[in-house]
């Protein structure tokens, strides 16, 4: 297929699919079209038409993925993203990348779109994504199940119709890459203002369980001297992990203590027994490997200084995706042209499917700003003008690449 010197993307039709969608599942301002709700199946079903219309053959697999296959000759772009959401949350977080990619087909190019499944881990971690790269095994399917009602994952594609599709993978050789089009989940480009965002690559997340052993015992009678206080222990710990992490990261490091349980989390009991859920994020694999040795030195410090017995467990630590460099330069060449010094290079603080398609073809990002940086919540939003530019932007760079 010949690919054309120019190509412009029809804007106002990208902007009425995306209002559409938007109106599957609607939340207050947002969207909340949790994975294989019926919602997210009307989605899904809507998506398929909306495929077809633009010349692609489309179907459902296994897994739920919505593939829309372009029938053309020739090596092809796969482009895409999710479209379920987290619950009571935003529109446009993994939407807008697959109403992009669906306007790329539209206006001619040689694109495959892809809707993944579960990308917000309702039953598992990116298990669309997976599933299409052979990183998902059937023995994993039949343990997932609901995060939130504890679903299994086989029910939940028996009553979404899905029982027994076959799962598609990656065709070898078909793909000169893949581009994900997000927004940027954050306030750097905002901030910049900025209008672009060519993502650089995305982070690695390392997650950790910390478990502090006490002695539960009567909060009147347990004088302070005599206490072994798991939950005090705790929040000094991570007091302590405050203070020192700042001079061991880097300038887009950042660090979450994102559950503490107290046991028995009684008013008048001292806990026995309290547990930290802890993560860090960062592109750069010495500064993760950094802040794990800090982690463990804080460990031995609370165990030397607490009368708590502290306990670190490695939950996962992922690694850092970086994207293709020609790729990236497309996208930045593109920028440039349509947005002269209105854009920049950027990490991704946030995982997405593209770091698994990045394991297996060229893959690369790119963002647009996000009004006050709030994504996972019905606010959040992104101004139509930013949204139109950023499939222009999108567009030109799926063509440089292309033609290269």
């Amino acid at each position: 297929m010949t690919i054309p010197n120019h190509i412009t993307p029809d804007t106002d039709r990208f902007l009425a699919d995306l209002d559409a969608l938007h109106q599957i599942g609607p939340f207050e301002t947002g969207n909340h079209r949790p994975t294989f709700s019926p919602e997210d199946m009307e989605s899904r079903h809507w998506l398929v038409r909306q495929m077809e219309e633009v010349g692609l053959v489309a179907e459902i697999d296994g897994i739920g993925n919505v593939f829309g296959r372009h029938p053309g000759p020739g090596p092809k772009l796969l482009a895409g993203s999710h479209i379920e959401t987290q619950n009571e949350a935003g529109w446009l977080d993994g939407a807008l990348g697959v109403v992009a990619a669906l306007n790329l087909a539209r206006a001619g190019l040689p694109v495959d779109v892809v809707a993944f499944a579960d990308e917000e881990g309702h039953y598992g971690s990116f298990i669309g994504s997976r599933s299409f790269t052979g990183l998902l095994e059937e023995e994993e399917i039949d343990r997932l199940s609901n995060r939130y009602h504890g679903k299994p994952l086989r029910d939940a594609l028996a009553e979404a119709g899905l029982a027994g599709k076959p799962r598609l993978r990656l065709e070898e050789g078909r793909y000169k890459g893949f581009l994900e089009m997000h927004i940027e989940q954050g306030t750097t480009l905002e901030n910049a203002g900025q209008g672009i965002g060519v993502v650089t690559g995305i982070v690695a997340i390392w997650q950790y369980r910390i478990i502090f052993e006490g002695m539960q015992d009567h909060a009147g009678g347990t004088t302070m001297a005599e206490r072994r206080d798991a939950g005090l222990a705790a929040v000094r710990f991570l007091s302590w992990i405050d203070a020192e992490f700042p001079k061991h990261c880097d300038a887009r490091t950042v660090w979450t203590c994102g559950r503490i349980a107290l046991s028995p989390g009684a008013p008048s009991i001292i806990p026995g027994r309290a547990e930290v859920l802890f993560q860090f994020r960062d592109i750069s694999v010495p500064t993760l490997e950094r802040l794990d040795e800090v982690l463990r030195r804080g460990v031995v410090e609370s165990n030397r200084r607490e009368r708590c017995t502290a306990t670190l467990e490695v939950m996962s630590q992922s690694r850092p995706a970086p994207c293709d460099a020609t790729l990236q330069d497309c996208l930045a060449g593109a920028a440039e042209a349509l947005l002269p010094g209105g854009w920049q290079r950027m990490p991704s603080g946030a995982g997405h499917d593209a770091q698994y398609l990045a394991r297996v073809i060229p893959s690369a990002m790119l963002f647009v700003p996000s009004i006050g940086g709030i994504s996972h919540h019905w606010r959040e939003d992104t101004k139509r003008e930013d949204l139109a530019m950023g499939l222009r932007v999108l567009a030109e760079g799926a063509r440089r690449f292309l033609a290269g």
